[in-house]
């Protein structure tokens, strides 16, 4: 059973750590969906795949990301 999601996980800049770190899984995953902890980048593109479940993550449309 996959945990492969049709729609992106959006997140705000908020969400993000440093300068545009997520981690998957995330804290609303459900527990049996738990893997490896996996830090995605979204500062490149705004947006990432998890490379164990394949959740996209993209920043929310019109969130920018403050680079220091």
């Amino acid at each position: 059973m996959s945990n492969t999601s049709t729609q992106p996980v959006e997140v705000t800049a908020a969400d993000v750590q440093g300068e545009g770190v997520v981690f998957c899984p995330n804290p609303k995953m459900p527990l049996w969906s738990n893997h490896p902890r996996v830090f995605i980048n979204l500062s490149k593109s705004g947006e990432g795949k998890c490379p164990y479940c394949g959740t996209v993550y993209k920043l929310k449309d019109g969130e920018h990301l403050h680079h220091h």
